[in-house]
């Protein structure tokens, strides 16, 4: 079968791999559509310091189950379409013993570290397998929706406090929606008119461009003290320093984004204002329930959100050019 691989920065081939095998308790999942992530964009880029090439990205999967290994519960059946939890855990680090397995020194995303999804069929262990009934574009939008629906659990977000979300690419749109589903009003800031369009349809009261000048005193009109929570879905030094300096007295910051080095921000005001600082990685089993749940319902605006649908041999040409212009992308997902 053919495989889509980043050979290199800069560089993309299809080459043919062999058919995965599985065992007793894996399940092999024809793949029908992969979402390309911000992190395939930094590998294709050079700047993912976690991958080795040559690559097959690839871990925002929407499938079908093809074949069942011996030791598969019936809750699997053939033919039920499903998404995948694409992180591994050791079971023996701290983060694993806290219960935190999404956490896991040694974690291994698909298409990351190992060798992802952008094939036609992979091999899969059945506990990471989700059977949904939900069409492809949305089994693919589970997974990155439910790492910014984690931001906000790791903010600790309530019903009536205001939550300020850097960042409206995809993850800040599932923070977004996260904070909302738990009561909050959310301001979106981004630098591009489309996406802060596109982050009230996910949920935002409020949108603020945050290279204007007057950024400052409208997000005061909206938050006087500052929001409670800032969730910082950019990965800059500047959107860091941003969030510790915005966020209110006693507030809360979650970094999601990676940056690529050191930042230095006004460390006095993390004391001053005694602020958590708390990162935020990858998802839990109930983030993605949650997802499920919301898309289900109809209130997140897919069709706006999946700026590219592609075909198979498209999808090296979408990533190049997501590189070249990625202010006109929200997402690019590709049909198998």
């Amino acid at each position: 079968m053919k495989a889509f691989f980043i050979e290199a920065p800069g560089r993309f081939a299809f080459r043919d791999v062999a058919r995965p095998q599985f065992g007793p308790q894996d399940i092999l999942i024809q793949v029908n559509q992969v979402g390309f992530c911000g992190s395939d964009l930094k590998t294709f880029r050079g700047g993912n310091p976690l991958v080795q090439y040559p690559r097959i990205p690839g871990h925002e999967i929407a499938g079908t189950i093809a074949e069942i290994g011996s030791d598969v519960p019936d809750d699997y059946p053939v033919g039920q379409t499903a998404t995948v939890l694409p992180y591994t855990a050791c079971g023996l680090c701290a983060a694993c013993r806290r219960q935190r397995h999404h956490a896991c020194e040694r974690n291994q995303t698909l298409g990351v570290q190992r060798d992802g999804a952008f094939t036609k069929f992979i091999s899969v262990p059945y506990a990471k397998v989700l059977p949904v009934k939900l069409g492809p574009a949305e089994r693919a939008l589970i997974e990155p929706l439910s790492v910014g629906f984690h931001a906000a659990a790791r903010g600790e977000v309530s019903p009536g406090e205001t939550v300020m979300v850097l960042g409206c690419g995809m993850i800040g749109l599932g923070a977004i929606a996260g904070a909302r589903q738990r009561g909050a009003t959310v301001i979106a800031t981004d630098l591009e008119e489309r996406k802060l369009r596109v982050a009230r349809l996910a949920g935002a009261h409020h949108t603020l461009r945050s290279d204007r000048g007057e950024f400052a005193a409208r997000l005061r009109s909206y938050a006087p003290e500052g929001p409670d929570v800032v969730i910082e879905a950019v990965g800059l030094a500047s959107t860091y320093r941003s969030a510790v300096q915005h966020v209110a007295y006693a507030g809360r910051v979650v970094f999601i984004g990676y940056t690529s080095g050191a930042v230095e921000f006004e460390a006095p005001l993390v004391v001053k204002k005694e602020l958590d600082l708390r990162g935020s990685r990858n998802a839990t089993g109930g983030d993605f329930h949650e997802v499920i749940r919301l898309l289900q319902s109809g209130m997140f605006p897919v069709v706006d959100t999946v700026t590219h649908f592609g075909r198979w041999e498209q999808a090296g040409d979408l990533l190049a050019s997501w590189s070249e212009q990625p202010g006109l992308v929200t997402k690019i997902q590709i049909e198998i």
